[in-house]
């Protein structure tokens, strides 16, 4: 084809491209008009509703005896007797002199036979006039249909609120993810699995306090607003205190308020609650989420293990109803012994480098050096050590691995091992490749305390934002004297994840945090 033939094809190709954008751009709009006009009507049908005397908002209670799953479960023992359910409407077909309607409510969705001749002709004409989302009770009778479906044959419906807004259709149901977050609400509606994941959240963080208060523990609450911000590696979310006129920041961790509890001689505590970490968002990461943390005195890491084993056991066990649970495209079996593995021995494992073998930081950032591991000039051995765990060894650890004594560089607030000073008591339960807790022999050495947190401080003048400061308050508690002790810290959003098979934290979190839209 020549140049001119290739010109002329060109613009035919583009006439056609410009035509087919006019087209789904009449489209669209043809949709949004269609869309303005059908909440037009939603408005003018609440309108008359109102005109009539006959305002839904006005209705301040319905007695529900019933939900749907007890009606169906139970149809033997409810068959012929009346019943009060109340739900949303999520289908309706009119016919005639009578309809179908199926209302949706916590357990499920059941269907409800309206006639004429059983609610009277003007209750039957204003249903005709109701939409899909709006919110109804109905009373009447259970009985199963010609096709065997279990429903209510409707003596009475109340409407009790007029939905104005259009719900995404049906069939389709909701599955563009940023308005699933954005609008929760409008999710848990159109998706039923939404909601189950959300129930299942609920009776596992109701299984852990079970179980912990079956084990002594108390529950406690600690501060949010604090003046440092410690117990972890993080940065914190900074704000002002107007009435005190001070800088306060969001607490990343529970650790060091539960700690004061210890030497007070509360002996088993835990809290479940909000941290906020200034960091970015991912498939495992929200700045707001949701950390365990509980300590125990008179114990040490190995305590912990066997608490944490147990304790994800017994919680799979109660809401899944088995200790074998899906994720992805794994069976996580939290039934069998946990695997043990030291840091340096799951290096060596899956990289092939024994860092027992190197002799001090200049060797480590060698090794690095050949294996391609990034690090930066303040770190030392223990950080390197780290640093190649996080590159050649969580990806592989799938089934439930107990990763243990990690260096004292990465272990401000740990206890050392008295054999290999250089490593500490430490722990972090890896599945799927994720740190689902991080547990300590807790350093109760208020000298060492103290040089610890000497050094993360020095971190953090060399650039480190994530470094601790001293907290003086909590080392005047350690001199008091905490007993022999060890904690634990658990991701309950990772935890809720594996347990409802969801593959992103924004899938359990209700609400989690979105870009604004004025952005």
């Amino acid at each position: 084809m020549g140049k001119a033939g290739q010109e002329r094809r060109g613009i035919k190709v583009a006439d056609t491209q410009n035509r087919e954008n006019q087209n789904n751009g009449a489209e669209g709009r043809q949709q949004e008009q269609d869309i303005h006009q059908l909440l037009k009507v939603r408005r003018e049908k609440l309108a008359a509703l109102q005109e009539a005397g006959k305002d839904p908002f006005l209705i301040t209670k319905y007695d529900v005896t019933h939900h749907s799953m007890d009606i169906k479960n139970h149809f033997e023992e409810l068959e012929g007797k009346t019943v009060s359910i109340a739900g949303r409407i999520m289908q309706k077909r009119v016919m005639g002199k009578a309809s179908f309607c199926n209302v949706q409510d916590l357990q499920g969705n059941i269907q409800s036979y309206v006639a004429r001749d059983s609610i009277g002709e003007e209750p039957y004409a204003d249903f005709k006039k109701y939409d899909v989302g709006d919110i109804v009770g109905i009373t009447g009778e259970v009985f199963k249909t010609k096709t065997g479906e279990i429903s209510v044959h409707a003596a009475n419906v109340l409407l009790m609120s007029k939905s104005l807004q259009i719900l995404p259709e049906k069939f389709h149901g909701l599955t563009n993810t940023d308005i699933r977050y954005r609008q929760r609400y409008t999710d848990l509606i159109m998706n039923p699995d939404v909601k189950d994941t959300f129930i299942k959240r609920s009776k596992i963080i109701s299984a852990i306090r079970r179980y912990l208060d079956g084990q002594g523990f108390m529950e406690v609450e600690t501060p949010m607003l604090v003046s440092n911000a410690g117990g972890a590696a993080a940065r914190p979310f900074e704000t002002h205190y107007n009435a005190l006129d001070e800088d306060v920041k969001l607490r990343i961790s529970l650790e060091l308020y539960l700690k004061r509890l210890i030497v007070g001689g509360m002996e088993r505590v835990y809290e479940i609650g909000r941290v906020f970490r200034n960091e970015g968002l991912d498939t495992r990461h929200n700045p707001e989420f949701t950390l365990m943390e509980l300590y125990q005195a008179y114990t040490d890491y190995q305590g912990m293990m066997d608490l944490t084993e147990n304790m994800f056991r017994y919680v799979a066990q109660e809401v899944c109803g088995t200790t074998t649970v899906p994720y992805a495209e794994e069976m996580i079996d939290l039934g069998k012994p946990f695997e043990r593995l030291t840091m340096v021995e799951a290096v060596k494992k899956y990289a092939g480098v024994d860092f027992d073998a190197i002799v001090d930081t200049e060797a480590a950032k060698k090794i690095a050096d050949e294996k391609g591991v990034h690090y930066e000039a303040r770190h030392k051995k223990g950080d390197i050590l780290n640093l190649f765990f996080e590159e050649f060894v969580e990806e592989h650890l799938i089934q439930p691995t107990f990763v243990m004594d990690h260096p004292v560089e990465i272990s401000p607030l740990t206890k050392r091992k008295p054999d290999k000073p250089d490593y500490v008591e430490r722990f972090e339960l890896f599945i799927y490749g994720r740190e689902m807790c991080n547990a300590y022999s807790e350093l109760n050495d208020p000298i060492d305390q103290r040089e610890r947190f000497k050094a993360q401080e020095a971190a953090l003048a060399a650039g480190d934002e994530e470094a601790n400061t001293t907290d003086e308050d909590f080392m005047n508690a350690l001199e008091i004297g905490m007993p022999p002790t060890g904690g634990i810290g658990y991701g309950i959003d990772r935890l809720v994840m594996l347990l409802t098979n969801s593959p992103a934290i924004r899938d359990v979190l209700l609400f989690p945090t979105m870009k604004s839209l004025d952005k």
